[in-house]
């Protein structure tokens, strides 16, 4: 059974004069009145009373009472829980008469219970912190949150690579009339110098016959002028006629070839090879920015796995409010952020995650609701009241949402209160110091 409050008793503690209060048990009991009349010192009373001294007021009397501060508290397990005296020393009473001290109190009072600005006041890391804890799941995700932290960056990286490679491809220009390969100057040299040589063979034959021909004027001029050598001429007329038919016939058949294109290629051999690099840069560039973008796409499955694995721990994990998470270090509740929560919402995340850090601990302090609007307000106390809950607030306000009106540090109206109490401040109605 979750411990609450059932009865409240407090005398001279900060602007509380005498107050007694008996809460409702499940949702929303709402403390009113103006600013300065002792509201918030009651809800100062109740956490000095169950925290311990650390939560004791600076200035724990009231101004102007001779009377040290008196506290009781009755719980719903029986337990009474006393602060009175000059020490104002604690005084723990179970429903048998044994006595106890703060140690029995700390078994089922949970800090933000008692402190929930603590909670509220935290930074987002904290929140989702104390969120893990509750549910036992923070070193599996904190490994799950890095490795998707790693793969995310990793991918970012990739991902930039890979549009610098596709920009470079795109800029660079692609010639579709160049060659496949690099064009070799030392091969088309080579070419050249065959055709050269052949065409040196050519020359040489061509010159021969010119040298026949020579030869033969020459003998025809000694036949001519020696009769004698007649016979000797006629024979090597003969033979260079016949030597002479030959060359003829040789040289008829020879055709030069061209070196015009060789040295045209070896003009625009620079220009063509520019183009091939340009195009081998280019199908170079395309395929990088192919590689870097399947790596990318290989990251964003290992991302998405990693999520889906983190997914399924927080849906498996006991959680305290359905649609609490973690994201990105962060507490969300319905997929908002604390700064995007109401104030409502708020409320209930905080609540909520009190209840499991103690779930012996069934109530709960709010203090300065006065920045919820009323509808916001009721959805808040009945989602108290569904959770079996019990909240005790305060509110700057003296309108009929108040079920207790604190005025100049007595209750002036209760409507909780059975039989109902006088509207006029009065002394306490169980010691009689009151206010003296």
């Amino acid at each position: 059974m979750a411990v609450k409050i059932n009865k409240l008793e407090i005398e001279n503690v900060k602007r509380v004069k005498a107050v007694a209060i008996e809460p409702t048990p499940n949702g929303l009991t709402v403390i009113g009145g103006n600013n300065g009349q002792g509201k918030t010192s009651v809800l100062d009373a109740i956490a000095w009373a169950l925290g311990g001294n650390k939560y004791k007021p600076t200035k724990a009397q009231r101004e102007g009472s001779v009377t040290p501060p008196s506290l009781q508290i009755t719980m719903n397990n029986g337990l009474i829980v006393k602060r009175d005296g000059k020490n104002s020393s604690l005084k723990v009473v179970d429903p048998t008469g044994r006595k106890a001290g703060q140690q029995l109190l700390n078994e089922f009072v949970e800090e933000l219970a008692i402190n929930l600005p603590k909670f509220l006041e935290a930074s987002d890391k904290e929140k989702a912190e104390t969120l893990l804890q509750i549910i036992g799941v923070g070193d599996e995700l904190f490994e799950l949150d890095s490795a998707e932290a790693r793969l995310y960056n990793d991918r970012r990286a990739i991902g930039q690579i890979a549009d610098q490679k596709k920009k470079f491809a795109l800029e660079k220009p692609y010639y579709t009339d160049a060659p496949d390969e690099l064009v070799s100057v030392s091969e088309l040299i080579q070419q050249q110098q065959a055709i050269l040589a052949r065409n040196g063979e050519n020359q040489r034959k061509r010159e021969q016959v010119t040298k026949i021909s020579q030869d033969l004027d020459l003998a025809n001029q000694i036949v001519t002028s020696l009769k004698k050598q007649l016979q000797e001429a006629e024979e090597k007329q003969a033979k260079l006629q016949a030597d002479l038919e030959v060359a003829h016939k040789s040289a008829a058949d020879l055709k030069d070839e061209s070196t015009a294109e060789l040295e045209k290629q070896l003009a625009e051999i620079d220009e063509i090879n520019r183009r091939v690099r340009a195009n081998l840069d280019k199908e170079k560039a395309e395929s990088d920015a192919k590689e870097f973008k399947e790596k990318y796409d290989s990251l964003t499955a290992e991302i998405e796995e990693i999520r889906a694995k983190r997914t399924d721990l927080l849906s498996k994990a006991d959680l305290p409010l359905p649609g609490l998470s973690v994201m990105d270090g962060k507490l969300t509740y319905n997929n908002q952020q604390w700064d995007n929560m109401s104030s409502s919402e708020q409320l209930r995340v905080a609540t909520a995650i009190v209840r499991k850090l103690k779930p012996d601990c069934g109530f709960v302090l709010l203090d300065k609701l006065e920045q919820m609007d009323l509808q916001t307000m009721n959805e808040f106390g009945k989602w108290l009241e569904q959770e079996g809950l019990q909240g005790i607030a305060t509110r700057v306000s003296t309108g009929d949402e108040c079920e207790i009106i604190i005025e100049d540090g007595y209750v002036v109206k209760d409507t909780l209160a059975a039989p109902k109490q006088p509207t006029q401040p009065t002394q306490s109605a169980w010691t009689g110091k009151g206010a003296f």
